[in-house]
């Protein structure tokens, strides 16, 4: 599915990466616990997560998920969205909290990363 799709999907906003909605995401991994996220993310993941610290962003560059998905209604601090933009990941915003966001994206035909 392509990210455009999700960024549909989920009604998200755009944080950065408007240019790189094309890329095609398959796997999904959804937890606010980075350690989670490093273990059970696989390569080309979305990133799931309601923790928007610098951390979730260097999680997903270390973890090689291509987007990440703020839940909640949060969205990430400065320092964040700079490191997010350096390491060229799209990061998008929604509403919807992780419960909503995940059935949603498995219902549209997406799977879990394990």
């Amino acid at each position: 599915m392509k990210l455009a799709e999700i960024r549909d999907i989920l009604k998200c906003e755009v944080l950065t990466g408007a240019t790189a909605l094309s890329i095609e995401i398959e796997t999904v991994v959804a937890s606010d616990g980075m350690s989670e996220i490093l273990a059970f993310a696989r390569p080309g993941a979305l990133m799931i997560t309601g923790l928007t610290n610098v951390h979730s962003v260097r999680t997903a560059d270390i973890a090689n998920v291509r987007a990440i998905v703020y839940i909640r209604g949060k969205r990430p601090d400065k320092k964040a969205i700079k490191l997010a933009r350096e390491s060229e990941i799209p990061v998008l915003a929604t509403r919807l909290g992780m419960f909503d966001a995940c059935g949603i994206l498995r219902e549209k035909g997406l799977k879990g990363g394990m």
